[in-house]
């Protein structure tokens, strides 16, 4: 509990300070803010290692393509939305809209040229979706999206929480490669908990889906990969820290 409660006051503190520190380069070049954003992203990391225990250990960098392609992630934690800016260089976010409606955070987003979505417009967030990642995908960058919509905790199956249709539809709509992530975040900083546990984070790209599937066997590909190597890291975490309770749980 001490060593959740320094990190928890260093991570408010650090990303406060961040947020501040960075407000001005929103009148600068967008590159200023994606540096930032970067900044922030390992300063998180540094901070879980050294209050928390948490190491982060990054896999199969070999698997991302050159130039534009999709990168869709397990989330079982708050870690997984901040580590793109670490181990991506410019992903473009999907992200619920209202993040947007942040103060400075919101508008660093904005800068810097993530994909919102308004979950309750239907139809017509996929085809805005669309037309933003239209726009990533020319620039090169990697579009980074959860498939499942939100945070599941370790254990959860796709019965419980499915794949939505937004990850399909870029797929379908952007003719580029689709690379699949699984990871283990959820032990070690737990959706809706104080604690955190120490250990090893891992996030593993996997080999990447080419282009050209029908939807069906690209949907099914994809739950396959993702939900396969989660189970596999998640019991190896498992393995790994049997004296954690909440991990080994």
């Amino acid at each position: 509990m001490l060593r959740a409660l320094l990190f928890n006051i260093s991570f408010y503190v650090w990303s406060v300070a961040m947020v501040v520190a960075f407000a001005p380069a929103l009148l600068l070049p967008w590159q200023v803010t994606v540096w930032g954003q970067r900044c922030w992203a390992r300063g998180v990391n540094w901070l879980m290692r050294h209050t928390a225990g948490i190491d982060v250990e990054v896999r199969g960098r070999e698997h991302l393509p050159a130039g534009g392609s999709i990168v869709a992630s397990k989330h079982q934690s708050a870690w997984d939305t901040l580590i793109w800016h670490a181990v991506l260089d410019d992903p473009a976010i999907v992200m619920k809209r209202e993040l947007l409606w942040i103060p400075i955070y919101g508008w660093m987003c904005m800068k810097t040229r993530m994909i919102p979505v308004d979950r309750k417009a239907g139809p017509a967030a996929l085809k805005a979706m669309l037309q933003r990642a239209r726009a990533a995908v020319a620039a090169g960058r990697p579009i980074v999206i959860f498939p499942q919509g939100t945070r599941t905790a370790p254990g959860t199956t796709v019965d419980e929480v499915p794949y939505q249709p937004g990850v399909a539809a870029l797929y379908r709509g952007l003719d580029v490669p689709a690379v699949p992530v699984a990871l283990n975040s959820g032990l070690f900083w737990p959706r809706r908990s104080f604690r955190r546990y120490p250990g090893t984070i891992v996030l593993e790209f996997l080999p990447a889906i080419p282009s050209g599937l029908k939807r069906r066997d690209f949907e099914a590909t994809l739950t396959a990969r993702i939900e396969g190597a989660t189970a596999r890291l998640e019991a190896e975490a498992r393995a790994a820290c049997e004296s954690y309770p909440a991990a080994a749980a």
